[in-house]
């Protein structure tokens, strides 16, 4: 029995120690207000985007939740007005997995909100299924759509510079690729839709996230803009709801003893957002609130360029199917540069 004991005491140590100084993580410290500011949250309708929404709201932001299900977000909207006190918190429908609501979103926006100050791309899923125009489903929410968003804002947020766009990458980049073959061809980074080949597209994805960013960050160098990239974290969120029963069943006591909750998984995005000083930092990689290294891939400038160009090498401008140009689904002559 002593034994048993003893196990049982080192294991609840190990476990407290792990706890604080890894799943606990680290917090945004910044004590900035954003009155007068406006924030867009992407994904904002649970988990760490809710919580960084709140956060925003809290500090005088008005917050646009950028989601696809609008009972989720409207649901959303109220507990962060009731959360925060603030009434300035706003739904705005978009589907990062329709290019056409990507579209139409920026031009309500355009025309309806006078500000952009903050715009994080923080949406993600991973799951099976195809986008709207054809692309890969985990591809196409976490990062194409969230490439033409910023595109098309980028103007309005060089007017109210100083500005920041920031996206929720992942550690999972380290395992990712990028296939231009494939890439030309409205399919997905990776064939096939079982879990593998999902986890596989996932990893694509935050990888492009990285080489965005780094990329984005030297086309806006001179400007007032800035971006970052950021792991949040390993989070214990809604994020699986795509996953199977049985997964979930699996991975949710491990999640809740293990991954951190929604509003610790929301502070390197605040971060990033908010924190004064890191503007010279623009195009890198965070996580725990700290500066980190990317991947080896994730430093690979030329394979950032090569994602945003040559047209005919990436899916921005794909002729596929005998596309005339102007039926492209991703047309880029209105698309700032």
């Amino acid at each position: 029995m002593s034994v048993l004991l003893s196990i049982l005491a080192v294991g609840i140590a190990l476990y407290l120690i792990l706890y604080y100084n890894v799943i606990r993580g680290s917090r945004c410290t910044s004590s900035v207000t954003l009155k007068g500011k406006t924030a867009i949250v992407t994904g904002s309708n649970t988990g760490i985007g809710k919580a960084t929404a709140l956060d925003l709201a809290k500090r005088g932001a008005r917050v646009i939740l950028a989601c696809r299900s609008k009972q989720k977000a409207e649901a959303a909207v109220y507990d962060i007005r009731r959360e925060s006190g603030s009434n300035e918190v706003v739904f705005m429908q978009l589907d990062l997995g329709s290019l056409k609501s990507v579209r139409s979103f920026a031009e309500t926006f355009l025309k309806t909100e006078l500000r952009l100050d903050l715009l994080i791309n923080n949406a993600g899923m991973l799951g099976p299924g195809y986008t709207e125009d054809g692309f890969g489903m985990v591809f196409g929410v976490n990062h194409l759509g969230h490439f033409l968003l910023t595109c098309l804002l980028l103007d309005r947020l060089k007017e109210c510079g100083p500005s920041r766009v920031v996206n929720v990458s992942a550690l999972l980049h380290r395992l990712g690729s990028v296939d231009f073959a494939l890439l030309s061809t409205h399919k997905d980074l990776v064939p096939g839709q079982s879990t593998w080949h999902n986890f596989r597209a996932y990893c694509h994805s935050k990888l492009c996230n990285v080489l965005f960013t780094r990329e984005l960050a030297n086309r806006l160098e001179g400007t007032s803009v800035t971006t970052y990239s950021l792991h949040p974290g390993v989070i214990h969120t809604e994020f699986g709801r795509n996953l199977k029963l049985w997964q979930r069943l699996f991975l949710e006591p491990i999640t809740k003893l293990f991954f951190m909750d929604a509003e610790r998984g929301a502070q390197t995005t605040l971060h990033c957002a908010l924190q004064e000083g890191i503007e010279p930092l623009s195009g890198r990689y965070f996580s725990s609130c700290a500066l980190q290294e990317v991947g080896a891939k994730g430093r690979d400038d030329a394979l950032a360029r090569k994602l945003w160009e040559p047209r005919s090498q990436s899916p921005l401008t794909s002729q596929s199917d005998n596309t005339s140009s102007e039926q492209s689904p991703f047309p880029m002559n209105d698309v700032p540069l």
